[in-house]
């Protein structure tokens, strides 16, 4: 659309521009919503991808995304996309941000919203409905070319959920209701895709006064049995009100 415009210049001086462009043209908009589902296995941070079966970019990887329709809100309509093409249902999707260029859809103007959620891969078994010709969970370190702009708002969603893990305790859901400190630190280091050292860590996760030990011990293990510990989310909900610090 060509944007066409003048300006005018009110009694104070300010510039006012006008467009000359039908009013109508700007409820001509499309808009959708694209889900960034991490997942947490074998140590290793993984996202789900979808294989395209429908056109544009047909057969190309990507997120699982959809047009919003005209009568839902857009936090409905990322549930519903996402139970559409994955079956996954009833996540706790977080915002992350908008994306408008005008030519990141190849039918016309589509400005879509993107959200995250992260999830035990355990707990759920996503299967490709509706157009999704294939479902896969993809290491967040090796992702291909995604169709439309999708690189970009998995990178920006990875950056959200990275700064978001290394300021609060991030993930605990992903890990069994009483834990080691070690595999607390493989979680960490797997979401945030560095490496701690294992006396700071465990003395900075202590120091936080959100675990619980729990006075047991790992059994059945082929190594030396761990002391295990579980989180605390009423502890920390109280430390949070009161500004704590819980940066890593």
């Amino acid at each position: 659309m060509k944007e066409l415009y003048k300006e005018s210049v009110n009694r104070e001086g300010f510039a006012i521009p006008y467009y000359e462009i039908p009013y109508e043209k700007f409820f001509q908009f499309g808009l959708s919503v694209d889900c960034v589902v991490f997942g947490y296995h074998e140590n290793k941070l993984k996202v789900l991808l979808i294989k395209r079966g429908a056109k544009p970019y047909l057969g190309k990887w990507a997120l699982p995304g959809d047009l919003v329709y005209p009568n839902e809100n857009i936090e409905s309509a990322a549930n519903r996309v996402l139970r559409d093409l994955t079956e996954i249902d009833s996540l706790f999707l977080e915002q992350t941000k908008t994306y408008g260029q005008v030519d990141r859809h190849p039918a016309g103007r589509v400005i879509t919203t993107g959200f995250y959620a992260i999830i035990d891969i355990a707990k759920h078994d996503p299967h490709a409905a509706a157009w999704a010709d294939g479902i896969y969970w993809v290491d967040a370190d090796n992702i291909p070319q995604l169709a439309f702009d999708h690189n970009q708002i998995l990178t920006d969603a990875l950056r959200i959920l990275r700064e978001q893990v290394g300021k609060q305790p991030v993930g605990f859901e992903l890990l069994p209701s009483k834990f080691t400190l070690g595999e607390l630190q493989a979680l960490y280091e797997g979401l945030l895709g560095v490496s701690f050292d294992k006396a700071n860590f465990r003395k900075r996760m202590l120091s936080m006064d959100v675990l619980i030990d729990c006075d047991e011990y790992q059994k059945n293990v082929p190594h030396r049995p761990g002391k295990l510990y579980s989180f605390d989310l009423k502890r920390y909900s109280e430390l949070k009100s009161k500004g704590s610090n819980f940066e890593i």
